[in-house]
């Protein structure tokens, strides 16, 4: 490969497969400059560091849930039935990725506790977006709370339990998803009234 075929995309694809390939621990840049085919140098280009590069292989990888929420944000139905379709989404999206590749969904779990800053990032775009669909039914009488980002950051983490990684290995529970019903009755309920 040359340093003009090169971009950040590629040089994420073949950092995750080293990283997955040798662990978080042992792999460095001249380990994925070599599965490039480049120099170490080359890589200095387009990250400062390591931890440069990781973190952007973990951003990446956090973002991609995105798609999938911006859809659901974007649809034109109720504001309930929109934050329950996002919840939904959020915690299928995460089962999916765990059930998939467990050993993949690990390693980025494990990533992203130790890149500093990453997860409060993703955590805060969430709660922005899940913020935006309750103001739009506080705004459509739909809901009756009196501040919106309050109510969404309640919300995220009253369902960490469905899309936290640290939870992942009770996503496959058979009452996993009668839980997930459970709680969002009682969530539905607390947006609903008046406080």
């Amino acid at each position: 490969m040359t340093d003009v075929s090169l971009s950040k995309d590629v040089i994420l694809d073949t950092a995750e497969t080293v990283f997955r390939k040798f662990g978080l621990a042992k792999t460095n840049i001249s380990d994925i400059a070599r599965a490039l085919h480049v120099s170490h140098a080359a890589l200095y280009k387009y990250f400062d560091n390591k931890a440069a590069l990781r973190k952007a292989v973990v951003e990446r990888w956090m973002h991609s849930v995105f798609d999938s929420l911006n859809v659901v944000a974007a649809e034109d139905i109720p504001a309930d039935q929109k934050v329950y379709r996002w919840l939904d989404t959020l915690r299928e999206f995460k089962r999916e990725r765990a059930r998939k590749d467990p050993e993949l969904f690990a390693m980025y779990a494990a990533m992203v506790a130790e890149t500093e800053g990453a997860l409060e990032v993703h955590v805060k775009h969430l709660i922005d977006q899940l913020t935006l669909i309750i103001e739009d039914g506080v705004s459509s009488g739909i809901f009756a709370c009196k501040d919106p980002r309050q109510a969404a950051t309640a919300v995220f983490i009253a369902t960490t339990r469905f899309h936290h990684a640290a939870h992942s290995a009770e996503w496959e529970s058979p009452h996993s998803d009668a839980q997930f019903q459970a709680i969002w009755q009682v969530l539905l309920n607390g947006l609903s009234i008046t406080k």
